[in-house]
């Protein structure tokens, strides 16, 4: 019995020894409850290095004023929308173009037969390799919203009546209204990306004869941000690239890239790469197809009216550009095209018949100097006549042209996604530039806040042509556009 109860002392003397030193162990390095939570191998998204209440010294938190905390929506609202990938496009199969992490098929090193529309899937995949991501959505500057509604809509835009269209973006709404993030700022803090132009999401509540689905015209999304490849007049829309062919892994593939371009010798004086719009009473592409073909070896066209159609090929369409030294971009369905990224990207100086086509759209990417950049045609003058589109290139000089040239060659790592698995180091892509915009634009409206005025009355505004237009010495011109 002695003998036992000597064993059964020791063994609680143990243990007490063995606690003692671990706990001590613990108070040397300082811990606290956050280690598990902030190790790498646990949980890969960042929080803060330090306590911002303590008086302690600690190195500056590198992700202050860039955390974005991404919601976890049911897969219903993004995953799901994929697995019938067959179903996402009326005209062509999609499945081909989801993998590769959204770029589609591969055609080289860091080359993809990338499409339009899947613009949601890149940007998701990039943001969930953001550096800044973190699981406490009180930390984050601003939230992400992952969801596909633009894949999603695009299933039903035809033959398909207006409560089909609506479902998922009703449904997304009313979650997020539920969610307690959204209480904070009312949903100011919230962004998401659309794949398709806005003009698809803004049918009116009250009309279910109209294009499109109501997710822009519902109170919910008049306090959030949408990124869209092109944005309407409103002041809560923000016009982003369209996703090109070209997904960089690293800087020097980048500047490569753009010293190939730089050094091309270009066969023609300009190109155009399209289909007439006879439907579409002004449009001006009939035009501009009669220009160029009678502009003989001075003009290129690639015809996508007709079959075999070498428009859906991205190497004939960036060959054709890369051997222009302008490249048309004329209004199609709706003023933007994605033809104005590949021209970009090939160093071929764009030219715009409307200034919805770019001006009013990507501010947040090229310079408000347009001049610099690009060349402005009056689309009505194409129109009417009274204006020769060969006649006009041919007035610049061959050192305006250089320099022209030089400004869209640096326009290329803005209008590019860089492949998620790989990060550039000093090199911002389209995706940076997008969020910056987002995290500059939530901390004005927290300012507001804090300054005791109505974060509501600019943040979504209709009809704000002149503002989206102001610099660019076009806000004036409005009535002849717009």
């Amino acid at each position: 019995m002695e003998k036992s109860i000597i064993a059964l002392n020791r063994y609680w003397f143990v243990i007490f020894v063995v606690s003692f030193l671990f706990f001590l162990f613990l108070y040397s390095f300082d811990y606290n409850p956050a280690f598990l939570s902030n190790n790498s191998l646990f949980n890969t998204r960042r929080k803060p290095n330090h306590d911002p209440k303590s008086n302690e010294t600690h190195p500056i938190d590198s992700c202050s004023g860039r955390y974005i905390y991404v919601h976890r929506l049911p897969p219903r609202f993004n995953d799901h929308v994929l697995q019938n990938c067959t179903s996402l496009y009326r005209w062509y199969d999609m499945c081909p173009f989801v993998g590769n992490s959204g770029f589609g098929m591969q055609l080289g090193k860091s080359w993809f037969a990338t499409n339009q529309f899947l613009l949601e899937v890149i940007f998701r995949n990039r943001m969930n390799q953001y550096d800044c991501l973190t699981d406490d959505s009180s930390l984050a500057s601003a939230i992400f919203v992952p969801s596909y509604c633009g894949l999603d809509l695009g299933r039903y835009l035809w033959d398909y009546n207006a409560s089909v269209r609506d479902t998922l973006s009703l449904d997304l709404v009313r979650w997020l209204a539920k969610q307690p993030q959204w209480k904070r700022m009312s949903g100011r803090d919230h962004f998401f990306v659309a794949g398709r132009i806005s003009w698809d999401f803004r049918r009116d509540i009250n009309n279910d004869e109209g294009w499109g689905s109501v997710l822009m015209s519902l109170p919910e999304s008049m306090n959030m941000t949408m990124l869209t490849i092109e944005s309407n007049s409103w002041t809560n829309e923000f016009a982003i690239p369209y996703p090109t062919h070209f997904h960089p892994s690293t800087d020097s593939e980048v500047i490569q890239w753009q010293e190939t371009v730089r050094k091309h010798k270009r066969k023609y004086l300009f190109s155009f790469a399209g289909a007439p719009r006879p439907l579409l009473s002004d449009s001006i592409r009939s035009q501009i197809i009669d220009q160029c073909v009678a502009s003989e070896r001075l003009c290129k066209l690639l015809d996508c009216n007709s079959g075999p159609n070498k428009c859906d090929s991205p190497v004939e369409v960036l060959k054709l550009f890369q051997d222009s030294i302008f490249c048309l971009q004329p209004p199609g369905d709706s003023y933007t095209r994605r033809s104005t990224f590949d021209s970009i990207l090939t160093g071929c100086i764009p030219v715009f018949f409307h200034p919805g086509s770019a001006y009013a759209q990507y501010f947040w990417y090229f310079p408000k100097n347009y001049t610099k950049y690009s060349v402005f045609i009056p689309g009505y003058q194409v129109k009417n006549a009274s204006i020769s589109i060969n006649e006009t290139l041919l007035q610049f000089s061959d050192e305006q042209i250089m320099d022209m040239r030089e400004e869209v060659i640096k326009l290329i790592p803005k209008v590019i996604y860089a492949d998620p698995s790989s990060k550039l180091e000093t090199i911002e892509d389209a995706f940076d530039i997008a969020v910056k915009g987002v995290l500059e634009r939530v901390e004005k409206v927290r300012r507001e806040i804090k300054e005791g005025r109505d974060p509501g009355i600019a943040f979504a505004v209709g009809n704000s042509w002149k503002l989206k237009l102001s610099g660019t010495g076009l806000e004036n011109d409005l009535d002849f556009f717009f």
